[in-house]
């Protein structure tokens, strides 16, 4: 379930359980080294499209979502390095910034709001001695879980709003396969299940669709996707620099 992607034992955030719960800052991401992609919110799209490659991934076209490509290798993340911090001055998406904290679905016929709060028990930052505490004497949120919470609340509605945006990309049958492959050493890396907008599609829209696109801003998000697309040469250079250092280090 890519909601809870990286979080190692999640459970409902609990007054009664986690009343002396405290959390401290810790200055790694480690915890997002072993992913090579995170799905990304539309409202992302022009800000990350500096950095990262935004494609959209699943297991059919009618499922796909849009994500944050981050490794070419299973496993990775050329984004985070051997101590835990991210690439300086590069995007970091919110779907890895909300942790420890998750917006959760409630299971069907459960009282109360659709969503619930979670946290990663697992994380290094949490502990009963150090750091600010997620409750005050008195029971009630912190000033800093009040602001986790407003940011999971706000990650919840561009969530809700990307969901409406591939609604609108499936709707006029805007997406094709694209199968990424590069090669090196006679080695290659072969990328599937992968898919890009078509602009011969969108050139193709009519004139009553293209307007509301433009007021809408699905047009903003569409080609700030398309412009990310250059940057996957950029992600295979991270790739070639890290397999040098491994190299260099095998034979040392």
């Amino acid at each position: 379930m890519a909601e809870v992607l990286f979080y190692e034992r999640p459970v409902p955030l609990n007054r009664t359980e986690h009343k002396n719960l405290r959390l401290k800052g810790i200055p790694s991401l480690r915890f997002a080294a072993g992913v090579h992609s995170v799905p990304l919110t539309g409202v992302e799209f022009p800000a990350a499209a500096r950095d990262l490659p935004i494609l959209f991934a699943g297991s059919s076209m009618e499922e796909a979502g849009p994500m944050a490509l981050l490794g070419l290798r299973q496993n990775e993340n050329l984004f985070v390095d051997a101590s835990g911090q991210w690439a300086a001055n590069t995007y970091v998406p919110a779907f890895v910034r909300r942790y420890p904290f998750v917006l959760a679905e409630k299971p069907a016929g459960e009282e109360g709001d659709d969503f619930t709060v979670f946290l990663d028990e697992a994380y290094e930052g949490f502990g009963s001695d150090e750091g600010e505490r997620l409750f005050k004497e008195d029971g009630t949120d912190s000033e800093m879980l009040t602001n986790a919470v407003n940011f999971l609340g706000e990650f919840q509605q561009h969530v809700g709003r990307t969901q409406w945006f591939m609604e609108q990309v499936r709707k006029h049958d805007l997406l094709e396969p694209r199968n990424i492959r590069l090669e090196k050493d006679g080695k290659a890396i072969n990328l599937n299940g992968l898919y890009v907008i078509s602009e011969e599609k969108l050139r193709k829209l009519d004139a009553k669709t293209s307007q509301e696109f433009l007021q809408e801003g699905v047009f903003g998000w569409i080609y700030a996707h398309l412009l990310s697309l250059s940057n996957i040469d950029r992600v295979a250079q991270r790739l070639d620099l890290l397999e040098q250092v491994e190299t260099k280090a095998t034979k040392n």
